[in-house]
């Protein structure tokens, strides 16, 4: 819609309020509500202020005035709310020069859209993230300066059911109820994102053994699909505690079984509605425009971690032996490999796409998708040369056998990715160097309280013994 047109809209359909959305550095969602006779075109011109100080990565408190300016292309009923709500997702603006704000991660969103047409090389980019989540039934936490404890509890978990059926690693992945508990909730997550205008392909139980799902969405352009992640995450959330239950992106939440990802499928397009990825002529249909983008992936892989992967938990994530990528490779069909080039389907050339597969949901999606999209750039500008992909299975390999074929692993760490991600002018030049500066700072500090922290794990290993 038109500003003139959510403007009738509100009045039209008696909304009675108007919820303005917009996401911190970090990548969580915050909001303002103001009421309808707030609306008008001012107000999609200039924005409402509010005070940047208390948002994380924002401004200092010396500097605290910030506009939020909703995008009136995004309004859409909010189906969370008992009043009825409009949802708009908004931009954030300095209120003494009216420029888009440096660090509004949907701006740094935008930017990486007109970078690429700047290139010449394509006109759009499409995006398909798979995001998986858990959904629990119930969780405690507690913190205190000495130590912190939490539980997790699902019916599905083979603690509480002793379901043999999910124990071999097999059946996991598509059960059938009454092995899936969850089916009727992520169907009701999808009927309440499709009120919400997004697209829907299907939805599913994941591998885990306890509540884990995937709902895949249709891909979009960056921006828009970045939007959708936003509120995806967000609906997910608020569904499960319509329930009574708890939802999560967490990259890691339980001890020894598979981690939630979001793996993510990528692609360029260019003059007007052809896919720069594919290429009748070659045996895989992958262009040089592709081959040189994946190559972009994966040198710059370990510099983009700290982005597609901002969590201390996230690390616990991308350990072997649960289909999680360890190793920067590359393969046409193996799930364990970082970049994955899903099998062609004849006849559609749109189906012809990357899947980067280390993101997990837990990231801020307008970053990580700006810095995944920097990496295949670069790679295509300066033509990088993409190695053979990855015959054997890599986790097989020695040490040595990996280095001799240059076979690099993923940061094992926060501190490790942080360290990496400093020295990348890559990231720098794709945040911008104020959000880049803020970001790094922020995960600094995430790091120092994880490690300070004494964990359940150590007191039982080491309390008894020490």
């Amino acid at each position: 819609m038109t500003p003139e047109e959510v403007i009738k809209f509100i009045h039209d359909e008696g909304v009675e309020i108007i919820d303005l959305k917009f996401t911190d550095v970090p990548g969580t969602l915050q909001h303002v509500g103001v009421p309808p006779n707030e609306v008008n075109e001012d107000l999609f011109a200039y924005g409402t202020g509010f005070d940047g100080s208390s948002i994380r990565g924002f401004q200092t408190i010396d500097e605290s005035d910030m506009l939020i300016v909703p995008d009136a292309s995004t309004a859409n009923i909010d189906p969370v709310y008992k009043i009825k709500t409009l949802s708009l997702l908004c931009n954030i603006r300095d209120p003494l020069t009216g420029a888009d704000y440096s660090r509004d991660p949907r701006n740094i969103a935008k930017k990486a859209e007109a970078h690429l047409k700047s290139t010449g090389i394509g006109d759009t980019s499409f995006w398909g993230p798979e995001a998986e989540f858990f959904i629990f039934d119930s969780a405690s936490f507690s913190q205190d300066s000495h130590s912190s404890h939490h539980s997790v509890d699902s019916d599905e978990g083979i603690w509480n059911s002793g379901n043999e059926y999910m124990l071999d690693g097999k059946g996991r992945l598509l059960p059938v109820p009454p092995v899936d508990t969850l089916s009727d909730i992520r169907s009701e997550m999808v009927i309440e994102m499709q009120k919400f205008g997004m697209k829907i392909e299907k939805h599913h139980h994941e591998v885990a053994t306890a509540g884990q799902g995937e709902i895949d969405i249709v891909y979009d352009t960056l921006v828009k699909t970045a939007d959708n992640i936003m509120i995806y995450k967000y609906l997910v959330k608020n569904v499960a505690a319509r329930h009574g239950k708890t939802a999560t992106f967490m990259p890691k939440p339980l001890f020894d079984d598979n981690g939630t990802g979001m793996h993510t499928h990528q692609s360029i397009w260019k003059d007007g509605g052809r896919n720069a990825f594919y290429d009748a002529e070659d045996s895989e249909r992958l262009s040089s425009v592709a081959r040189h983008f994946i190559a972009g992936l994966l040198r710059h892989a370990r510099e983009i971690s700290a982005v597609t992967n901002q969590w201390v938990n996230s690390y616990k994530r991308l350990v072997p032996n649960f289909e999680a990528p360890v190793h920067v490779t590359w393969a046409t069909v193996n799930r364990a490999d970082l970049v994955r080039v899903p099998s062609y389907k004849p006849g559609r050339e749109e189906s012809r796409r990357v899947e980067f597969r280390s993101p997990d949901p837990a990231c801020n999606p307008y970053l990580a998708f700006s810095v995944m999209l920097a990496a295949g750039l670069e790679g295509i500008e300066k033509k990088y040369e993409l190695p053979d992909p990855t015959g054997a299975d890599v986790f097989d390999m020695t040490d040595a056998e990996r280095k001799a074929h240059g076979i690099e692993s993923l940061p094992s760490n926060l501190l490790e990715a942080l360290r990496i991600t400093e020295e990348s002018e890559l990231v720098r030049n794709a945040l911008g160097d104020s959000v880049f500066k803020s970001f790094v700072e922020n995960k600094k500090i995430d790091w120092e309280r994880y490690r300070s922290q004494v964990t359940d794990y150590e007191i039982a290993r080491y309390l008894p013994t020490l």
